[in-house]
């Protein structure tokens, strides 16, 4: 058999279902959602909306996928989608939202990325690939994160936060700023506590790669000019020094939000 679904499920007109999908007992498949191969959606969950698994995803019981943007007023005519990348785990109560039309629309979330119970993302998030959100992470709308993001169990983000790749968002934290990639950042409200050594060397960065991060990191927060000069000394100093620039470019893109210092 290419498909298993439960009796009691319930697959409406229109939905696109993959080769070897598993959809459980008393789940709900809206008629506008594609699962790719090999997705297992456990009972009583739900994908709706305009929403696409890429293959192997796992959807646990009672997370539901694609739900709209919790908005006030009306959220207007257009695409409200989600996309979601192969390998994705959400387990059980995980709620992602769709996005909104004046936004552009979509959330989007990478491959092999891990939510764990309880946690959600809002409407128009980005997020990269192998980004592992703990149990009871709230993350509002807009914000977007790198690849390797980890985040700490009952961390908040705010609304329009860019995080930098291979960033660390200890548990507990309130973020309300800009996180560089390769920072660690901690506290209420959260700030930056050093860089995530451990997470770098876990992905394979060298030693040398981790200097290269830390004089830049060094130079940028604590060299005894004030901070634009020091960011405009670094980008010198720094200009071929990649890993460097990635943090000094980031700096200097800045968003809507301020950065999250020591």
């Amino acid at each position: 058999m290419s498909r298993l679904i439960h009796p009691t499920a319930i697959v409406e007109d229109g939905a696109q279902i993959g080769q070897r999908v598993e959809i459980g007992a008393y789940c709900h498949i809206g008629g506008n959602v594609s699962l790719g191969d090999d997705c297992r959606i456990h009972p009583h969950a739900i994908v709706m909306g305009d929403t696409s698994l890429d293959n192997t995803c796992a959807v646990h019981s009672h997370a539901v996928l694609g739900g709209q943007a919790q908005m006030l007023g009306d959220l207007g005519d257009g695409p409200q989608k989600l996309e979601i990348g192969p390998r994705g785990v959400f387990r059980e109560h995980v709620t992602v939202h769709t996005g909104v039309p004046k936004s552009g629309g979509l959330t989007r979330i990478g491959s092999d990325c891990f939510m764990m119970v309880g946690s959600h993302i809002g409407h128009d998030g980005k997020f990269g690939d192998n980004v592992v959100i703990a149990n009871a992470v709230a993350i509002a709308g807009h914000v977007t994160a790198g690849d390797h993001v980890w985040f700490g169990g009952a961390a908040a983000v705010h609304q329009n936060v860019r995080i930098g790749r291979n960033a660390f968002i200890g548990g507990g934290a309130i973020l309300v700023e800009d996180v560089i990639p390769f920072g660690s950042v901690i506290g209420n409200r959260a700030k930056l506590a050093g860089l995530n050594v451990v997470g770098l060397k876990r992905r394979g960065f060298t030693k040398a790669d981790i200097q290269q991060i830390r004089r830049a990191y060094k130079a940028v927060f604590e060299a005894d000019k004030t901070f634009a000069e020091n960011l405009s000394a670094a980008a010198t100093e720094f200009a071929d020094q990649p890993l460097a620039m990635e943090v000094i470019d980031f700096i200097g893109a800045s968003g809507s939000r301020t950065l999250c210092k020591p």
